[in-house]
């Protein structure tokens, strides 16, 4: 594709940036002198880019790459905390360059980033879009990680991995083994190349297995996005960490972060201390249970929980630092349809959350009738007693906007 854009081409995708890809594609033919198969790719691309990149979404003189590159970028909220985690080092290398969004993070807080890209049609079109941001520190080239380490006489500071993690049939994948690079192989040419590696991998990668595997890790990070599971990052160096520090950050939407650090002794000494539901109830945010704190969270805050399996906490006073989802109790009630029903009104909606319940939340719903919705939070659980309830509650939370 011509890039920039011609003028008739940036006009088209600006009118149909909000337009379904499919129709416009039907469409073509109103349109002979314009590359309309190619101009709808631009819009499908700008369209999931818009909650993970607004600014980028925003801006009409950057070219996207297919869809897929873009789903698979990181968001800007991932990209400027890892951008944060390498500030001041002088030189890094981002061998899996991708759509370009994290080395365009990393040259605001790094000297010189070399941003290393095996699809030389991409690398060009990151090429182009680094110049229309202004951004003059990045190197781009157009190789592969190996060919690039092996070539480069130069040592860098840190190096960033995000190996590719889709099969030759573009089926998700996870295993460091499957991903490409095969992180495992490449690693000592990486030790050899920088002190510091920093490695992304999938949420559905055990930390065991990949603590084992790797070998060679100092420090991990669990990254949510307003509660979703996003990342796991590793720093690896040639002196690994007897028992690497786990930070767990959850990214939300009106930019504060929750954060809660746990390391395996820690979790191994904490006992945890079981109670009826008191006045408060806890839930922990998804990076703090992938990091495996299933005790420690509650005895840093003195909390109580409800069974060793439901991972839920309670108190009689409020603990609002709580890196998860707080709320009021206002009932404790029987798994009873009709009374479930009755606390809630004529508009019988609440949001239900099931843990170490026999039923999921569609088994919920349907045997109760309750719909999705309203003020009202219903957690269906086990008591430490082995008591079925739900309890009624309200959230302590804002809603954030966005």
């Amino acid at each position: 594709m011509e890039y920039p854009l011609p003028a008739a081409a940036r006009q088209y995708v600006a009118e149909h940036l909000h337009d379904d890809p499919a129709q416009l594609a039907l469409q073509a033919r109103r349109h002979p002198n314009l590359p309309v198969p190619e101009l709808v790719r631009q819009i499908q691309a700008r369209q999931k880019a818009r909650l993970k990149l607004p600014t980028w979404a925003a801006n009409p003189d950057l070219v996207f790459p297919p869809a897929l590159s873009v789903e698979q970028a990181s968001s800007d909220r991932t990209a400027t905390f890892k951008a944060e985690l390498v500030r001041g080092a002088e030189r890094l290398a981002d061998l899996t360059g991708g759509f370009g969004v994290d080395s365009a993070h990393f040259a605001a807080t790094v000297g010189e980033v070399h941003y290393v890209e095996r699809n030389a049609a991409l690398a060009d079109v990151v090429r182009h879009n680094l110049a229309q941001l202004g951004i003059e520190n990045v190197q781009c080239h157009a190789t592969d990680a190996t060919h690039f380490l092996r070539d480069s006489a130069d040592t860098y500071d840190w190096i960033y991995l995000d190996p590719a993690r889709r099969d030759t049939a573009a089926k998700k994948i996870f295993r460091l083994q499957d991903c490409e690079p095969d992180v495992l192989r490449l690693l000592p040419l990486l030790l050899r190349k920088s002190p510091r590696i920093l490695l992304k991998t999938s949420p559905m990668l055990d930390i065991e297995q990949a603590l084992r595997e790797l070998g060679h890790v100092r420090r991990l990070w669990i990254i949510a996005v307003d509660n979703e599971c996003k990342e796991v990052l590793y720093e690896l160096g040639e002196e690994a960490a007897v028992d690497p520090e786990r930070y767990t950050v959850n990214l939300r939407r009106d930019g504060t972060r929750q954060e809660f650090r746990l390391n395996r002794a820690r979790e191994a000494r904490a006992i945890a201390r079981y109670a009826e539901p008191r006045q408060f109830l806890y839930e922990p945010n998804v990076a703090v249970l992938k990091a495996g704190a299933f005790k420690s969270v509650g005895t840093a805050f003195e909390l109580l929980k409800l069974h060793q399996h439901s991972h839920l906490y309670t108190s009689d006073t409020l603990h609002a630092e709580f890196p998860g989802r707080t709320f009021r109790i206002l009932a404790v009630e029987k798994y009873d349809a009709q009374t479930l029903r009755a606390y809630l009104g004529p508009a019988v909606r609440a949001h239900v959350t099931t843990r170490n319940f026999p039923d999921s939340v569609a088994e919920f719903r349907h045997r109760t009738g309750i719909r999705e919705g309203g003020e009202l939070y219903l957690f269906a659980t086990t008591s430490h007693e082995g008591k079925l309830m739900v309890l009624v509650c309200e959230s302590l939370m804002a809603p954030v906007q966005g």
